[in-house]
């Protein structure tokens, strides 16, 4: 597909629908994401948490928080170019903008990243969103913090982010939502749902349904 310059992004000419799901660590993106593939045909794209090569060296040695952060940023881009280019609207699980926009910010506040390494990833981010437009819907997915906490617990996988850090990611999160326009965005407290989300899956699926059949 070749692609058109307007405007001063690069996009291609006809793209597919993307819709992301993001939220605090433990907060049941990859979980929702599993019960919506099961009432909706789409791609799908993960975060892929224990393929990544420096999350685990990162886990153990903060040195890594760099090489890790650059590989996510990459990654997520590289995710989102190949399923706009795809035959089917599709489906994330956090994000290129999350991992910026909450994670990064994150790894910076904790002194992970330092201010010269932040404002690398930065470039990175602004660079790509550029070339790639920003995700059709946001599905933001809040919890208390114990649903949290008992979620991260029950996780068979690499946690970078601790319940302890919810609220302050969650803050950052909610500060990058406040320049998305509104009607992108869907609002689901899911604290007091099952894992197959019987009420939030629904309201997910018209929120899709009528953003795929727009233009």
């Amino acid at each position: 597909m070749r692609p058109a310059f307007t405007g001063g992004s690069l996009h291609p000419v006809s793209m597919n629908k993307l819709f992301v799901i993001v939220g605090a660590s433990g907060v049941g993106k990859t979980t929702l994401m599993n019960a919506l593939l099961q009432k909706y045909e789409c791609a799908i794209a993960y975060e892929q948490h224990n393929e990544r090569p420096f999350q685990k060296l990162f886990k153990e040695d903060a040195r890594y928080a760099l090489a890790n952060q650059i590989d996510y940023l990459l990654m997520r881009a590289e995710q989102e170019r190949e399923l706009r280019t795809g035959d089917k609207p599709a489906l994330m699980d956090g994000g290129f903008d999350l991992d910026f926009y909450g994670f990064t910010r994150l790894f910076h506040a904790r002194g992970w990243l330092s201010t010269a390494e932040f404002d690398l990833c930065r470039r990175l981010h602004t660079l790509t969103r550029q070339l790639l437009p920003p995700p059709d819907l946001i599905i933001h997915l809040q919890a208390d913090a114990e649903t949290i906490r008992e979620r991260l617990a029950s996780r068979n996988r690499i946690n970078i982010a601790s319940s302890e850090d919810a609220e302050l990611l969650e803050s950052y999160v909610a500060e990058w939502l406040g320049m998305v326009p509104e009607s992108n965005i869907l609002r689901l407290d899911v604290s007091n749902e099952s894992m197959d989300y019987p009420i939030s899956v629904p309201r997910i699926l018209d929120k899709i349904r009528g953003t795929h059949g727009k233009s």
